[in-house]
């Protein structure tokens, strides 16, 4: 057996499965926290890599594609002090991340386990039930139900419709997205026979996030639905970017300069920000 013990947590590996238990030091992220403890079955992993640098090195887990519903709902776009297949390894400690990794890649080469992709979810996803307030409502799943209700922050229109129950089996998708920059990002959920909306704000079925620090948690909600949902290798592929008809993104960049103008009026953003922002969007158009 192989273990390595970090203030950022421990990892063990008994040749079958990993154990990821997140640390309890300050600087370990919410989310890992909540989390918890992860094992990953070997057959779950494409690859391992230990980076070292000249403050703290970084032990880096690969994972299939399509092993895990939380990486498939946060699609590449979670922060790394979020991620929980990296550990941070002080200097002190770098002989023996060397010496897990060796014992991981053996054991992968042991096994032929592929890198190729899977065609079912190899970890179950996130515990349940899970409610996480966030942004301008809180979002809670209880393996069959999601429930979206709205804090005063809300707008009064989406307020004003109430509480929402979606029964897992309309919904279609599910989709989180962080904010970034001048971008809002939202928790968002597609259900069968209801209409898109195009602004979080405004959608009843989406809870918009600014940036704050619970708002990664929304990421959990996602992937413990994704992980009742179909997988990707059985639902139907998004369209390309290509394939997308130009007037609907023309459209999403007109919303955005709306969105600006309404952010320059409320004085959220300065003059100066604000032609700044709308160059960026005038370029993309």
């Amino acid at each position: 057996m192989a273990e390595i013990i970090q203030k950022d947590g421990i990892w063990a590996f008994d040749g079958d499965a990993l154990r990821l238990v997140p640390g309890r030091d300050r600087n370990v992220s919410v989310l890992r926290r909540t989390l918890g403890e992860l094992v990953v079955p070997l057959g779950a992993l494409a690859g391992i890599s230990f980076e070292q640098g000249r403050r703290s090195g970084r032990l880096r887990l690969r994972l299939r594609d399509g092993a895990d519903p939380l990486l498939h709902a946060t699609g590449g776009r979670l922060a790394e002090i979020h991620d929980p297949y990296q550990l941070a390894v002080e200097p002190e400690r770098y002989g023996v991340a060397e010496y897990f990794t060796d014992e991981v890649r053996d054991a992968l080469l042991l096994e032929r386990v592929p890198g190729t992709p899977v065609t079912g979810y190899l970890l179950p996803g996130p515990r349940l039930p899970l409610s996480v307030c966030a942004g301008d409502g809180t979002a809670g799943f209880d393996g069959e139900r999601v429930r979206l209700e709205w804090n005063w922050k809300a707008e009064d229109a989406k307020a004003a419709a109430g509480p929402r129950t979606l029964a897992l089996a309309d919904i279609l998708a599910v989709e989180w997205q962080p904010s970034a920059g001048l971008e809002n990002g939202h928790l968002r959920f597609r259900v069968r026979g209801a209409p898109a909306k195009g602004r979080a704000r405004y959608d009843p079925h989406a809870v918009e996030l600014w940036g704050f620090k619970r708002d990664p948690l929304m990421a959990l909600v996602a992937a413990a639905v994704q992980a009742r949902l179909p997988h990707p290798s059985v639902a139907p592929p998004e369209p390309s970017r290509a394939a997308r008809e130009p007037e609907a993104d023309h459209d999403a960049l007109l919303r955005r300069l709306r969105e600006l103008g309404e952010l320059r009026r409320e004085g959220v953003l300065t003059d100066e920000e604000f032609a700044m922002a709308k160059q960026v969007v005038l370029k993309r158009m």
